[in-house]
């Protein structure tokens, strides 16, 4: 999969701009278009490894494994199915409780508990007006055997405050769609981070703090992601994957960005 996604990137690669005179006579035309080509890899990972990624490590394990599904209240359905907004609702009460919830954790006055925010939502089913909530796909799916579903946003490495508060919100809100289609169902809404930016030190971003439910895993970062949807230790020879394609890769990537010196 890496192999194939990468020699297409590269066959399709054209740099955006045909002529930077100052970047290339201060570090060469071939090392910028390396540079040019890292940040438009860097998409593709966002958009597409890590999910494809995951899918290949999930499968085996897990009793359904999909990846970008629309969070609606029964099925699971691809975010490429159209006309399902009736099967998107929440009651109001349940939006309600969680916009208190999250000036709570904007004020320090609670500190984030998933034990506490399913009890909190399941307590608002039925209590008012049934509202339809706009499309947003979830990056990865997974049931367990027992029943219990994941949904995963898998996101940059390095989100700001106001992102990684969004997404918090994000999670809430699919938790209570799912609840609202059946209030027993046993739920999590759970963000990723691919890799640790800062390792070897471990990834203590300030805006996490008190937000997110650390302690059962709410965020997953790098190792403990890769391990949790693989449902064993896979991390360092999933690195050695992307060390054995990279090696595969070098002669087509050396052959195209000769033609930029």
């Amino acid at each position: 999969m890496l192999i194939r996604v990468v020699t297409q990137k590269l066959r399709e690669y054209k740099p955006e701009t045909e002529n930077m005179p100052f970047h290339y006579r201060l570090i060469g035309k071939d090392k910028y278009a390396i540079f040019s080509f890292i940040q438009s890899i860097n998409t593709t990972f966002g958009m597409s490894i890590w999910e494809q990624t995951a899918l290949l490590l999930a499968k085996p394990k897990w009793t359904k494994v999909q990846r970008q599904v629309d969070v609606v209240n029964k099925r699971i359905i691809s975010c490429r199915t159209v006309n399902n907004n009736s099967e998107r609702k929440v009651f109001d009460k349940m939006l309600r409780a969680i916009d208190e919830y999250m000036i709570e954790l904007r004020d320090g006055k609670r500190e984030a508990s998933k034990r506490y925010e399913i009890s909190l939502l399941r307590k608002q089913f039925g209590q008012g007006r049934l509202l339809t909530i706009d499309k947003e796909c979830a990056d990865l799916y997974l049931r367990s055997k027992s029943g219990k579903e994941y949904f995963i946003d898998i996101t940059s490495a390095k989100p700001n405050m106001k992102e990684f508060k969004a997404m918090k919100k994000k999670i809430l809100i699919w938790q209570a769609i799912r609840l609202t289609g059946y209030p027993k169902r046993k739920v999590e809404g759970r963000i990723a981070i691919p890799y640790n930016p800062y390792a070897p030190q471990p990834y203590e971003r300030w805006t996490l703090r008190g937000l997110y439910d650390l302690k059962r895993s709410e965020v997953m970062i790098g190792k403990e992601f890769w391990n949790f949807i693989a449902q064993e230790d896979v991390y360092c020879d999933l690195l050695e994957v992307f060390e054995e394609a990279g090696k595969t890769l070098k002669p087509i990537i050396d052959k195209t960005f000769a033609q930029f010196r």
